[in-house]
């Protein structure tokens, strides 16, 4: 057991490095997919109903609820009704700044200055993520009857969209973790300079 303690603690430098690589693939792939149709569609939800986001689409809230496309499946209507939505060229932009983001904390690893930013950036943005647990209907599991003797939608019943959305506190997390890391290796060179001079 005590090896084992000592193993995880002598490799502590490199699980910070596996969290900013974490993140990175995380970023990466969701950045990545924002170039493709479904899952453009399925953030419109959460920018439509987002108090500081909502002035990037053309087409007010709850509008967009008539012109979902199921994942798999394409609705021509639909469509060109998200192209006046500015829903494409939003998602397009998001996906171009998660993945700067997630490079800027992988970056980390061999520049701590670099690695600062993405890290403060990947809490920043896991923020906003979380704060569509307030402003997003979708979060929570609709009232859609049923015989059940207490209620069980609403808060906190969290829908499929709503579990995806709370995860990102590990994120949050994450982005803290490697940012203070960073903060550290920066502080560390700032004095070893003068701790040299101290010795002489």
């Amino acid at each position: 057991m005590e090896k084992l303690l000592s193993l995880l603690v002598i490799h502590q430098s490199n699980f910070l490095h596996f969290i900013r690589i974490a993140i990175f693939i995380v970023m990466a792939w969701i950045g990545g997919l924002k170039a493709f149709q479904y899952e453009a569609d399925g953030i419109v939800p959460f920018v439509a109903n987002s108090p500081v986001m909502f002035f990037f689409y053309s087409k007010d809230a709850p509008e967009y609820q008539q012109y979902k496309n199921p994942e798999g499946k394409t609705v021509q209507k639909n469509v060109d009704w998200h192209k006046e939505n500015n829903t494409y060229l939003f998602s397009y932009a998001l996906g171009s700044v998660i993945i700067v983001i997630g490079t800027l904390t992988l970056l980390g690893i061999w520049f701590p200055r670099v690695g600062l930013i993405g890290g403060l950036l990947t809490f920043g943005m896991s923020l906003v993520t979380l704060s569509f647990l307030v402003t997003t209907p979708e979060v929570y599991v609709p009232n859609l009857g049923g015989d059940f003797p207490t209620p069980r939608f609403g808060f906190p019943f969290l829908s499929g969209t709503g579990r995806l959305v709370l995860k990102d506190i590990i994120m949050m997390a994450g982005g803290l973790i490697v940012a203070s890391d960073c903060a550290a290796r920066i502080l560390a060179k700032k004095k070893s300079p003068v701790e040299a001079r101290v010795l002489v």
